[in-house]
């Protein structure tokens, strides 16, 4: 959790807090301030800037600390709390980061920033040892779930989840892929009956029309929005670079290039593909490219129906982005007749586990919807995978293989809470009896 790498006195480093718009960075550093003056901290000890603001942009950090830097005596078992939200707009920040870092040990320093792979790449080549990162993804269902009072609508009794009505927790699914990925939205009445105007225009067209910009120096912003606006359309599919270049006449280098600043940005994120036994490809001519937050689909297109065409993959991007908490290798697989949504590999690059994204019962009946998850795990020695389903259990051997059909809003919130209790946050604890 994020308040003992703020508050432990013994180690010297900085906490680099990463995370896309609208997460709630903001509002955690809030919260971190109020536990500390809670836990007896002087609130003259403790100091906020928002570096956002044009004023400060132009400040040097030595100079933005020395502004936070009171006439109250600090020292390292008294230390200074500094806290500079949206950092990347300093220019060279973690160069300047490291050395007070380094010089002043009566300061604990927080930075926040939402291009966070361009700062996390920033604070591992220029703070090693010096900066410690802590990334705040989007809401995970179960988050969304107790956030919002709707917890109740499943428990886990001796592992078993149990669901008194699949309708109304398929309901808050549905409702959590359109807009429950940002807190504001999901728990403000008034924002979610406008979250289209809220997500795009405090969003999206901040970052795709200021941040990146600023941050890459891109001048053909047009280019850049609408190669997000056709993945964003179609999230969950697979992406050939070469293919896509030749459609839109944009390079390909140049293609590449955006595809990253956009995955900087946590707008989208990419899955490498494998083969049916499991092996990477020595030269990746295509990937998956999901929006690393499904409600972003809500705001661009408007709500999205379960009858609609494209809700199951509208489904597959909510369940991976239950996984941005946990640090874990996913891919999908893919070969010449079959493909397999999303595959788990294990610390030693070998399949662990897989998973088909289906918002269909129709699996129950129908084998051959599953025969290519069969075909995977005899290829690379798995003896079960699992397939979603709207809101039916079962399972059935198949060609040897134990195939678990399980519905996708349980399959969901599994997930979250999972990667939630890894990353050591309870908060899911008093929904479920056991881990």
């Amino acid at each position: 959790m994020l308040y003992p790498l703020v508050a432990q006195l013994a180690v010297r480093r900085a906490v680099v807090l990463l995370g896309p718009r609208r997460v709630g960075k903001t509002y955690l550093i809030f919260h971190l301030v109020e536990r500390l003056i809670q836990n007896g901290v002087d609130p003259r000890r403790i100091g906020y800037l928002d570096v956002e603001h044009p004023v400060l942009q132009y400040q040097s950090l030595a100079a933005l600390v020395d502004a936070l830097d009171s006439g109250v005596p600090s020292s390292p078992d008294q230390p200074r709390f500094v806290f500079l939200d949206e950092i990347q707009y300093l220019r060279d920040w973690e160069r300047h980061l490291k050395p007070i870092v380094d010089e002043r040990p009566d300061l604990r320093i927080l930075v926040s920033g939402s291009a966070a792979a361009a700062l996390k790449r920033s604070s591992q080549e220029s703070g090693a040892g010096r900066f410690t990162d802590f990334l705040l993804p989007p809401l995970t269902f179960p988050e969304y779930l107790l956030l919002s009072g709707q917890h109740e609508l499943l428990t886990v009794n001796e592992n078993r989840y149990d669901v008194p009505d699949y309708g109304q927790l398929n309901q808050a699914f549905i409702n959590y892929l359109n807009y429950g990925g940002y807190p504001e939205v999901a728990l403000s009445k008034e924002v979610r009956a406008n979250a289209q105007r809220f997500i795009k225009s405090d969003i999206v067209d901040k970052v795709l029309l200021r941040d990146l910009p600023i941050l890459y120096g891109i001048s053909d912003v047009q280019e850049l929005n609408a190669l997000f606006t056709m993945l964003a359309y179609n999230t969950a599919q697979v992406i050939s670079p070469s293919e896509l270049s030749q459609k839109s006449n944009v390079a390909k280098p140049t293609l590449l290039k955006y595809i990253e600043y956009l995955e900087a940005a946590f707008l989208i994120h990419r899955l490498q593909r494998i083969d049916q036994s499991g092996r990477r490809f020595k030269r990746q001519r295509q990937f998956k490219a999901y929006l690393t937050n499904p409600t972003m689909r809500a705001a661009l297109f408007g709500e999205m129906t379960a009858d609609h065409d494209s809700f199951g993959a509208l489904v597959e991007t909510g369940l991976l982005a239950q996984l941005f908490h946990a640090d874990r290798e996913i891919r999908y697989a893919a070969w010449s007749g079959g493909e397999v949504d999303l595959v788990h590999l294990h610390r030693n690059l070998q399949p662990q586990a897989a998973l088909e994204a289906k918002w269909s019962n129709r699996p129950l009946q129908d084998a051959r919807l599953t025969r290519n998850l069969a075909k995977f795990c005899r290829s690379t020695g798995l003896n079960a995978a699992i397939c979603t389903t709207i809101d039916q259990w079962g399972e059935r051997q198949q060609d040897g293989i134990l195939i678990r059909l399980i519905p996708a809003a349980i399959m969901c919130y599994h997930l979250g809470a999972i990667t939630l209790d890894s990353a050591g946050i309870p908060v899911v604890a008093e929904n479920r009896d056991k881990t």
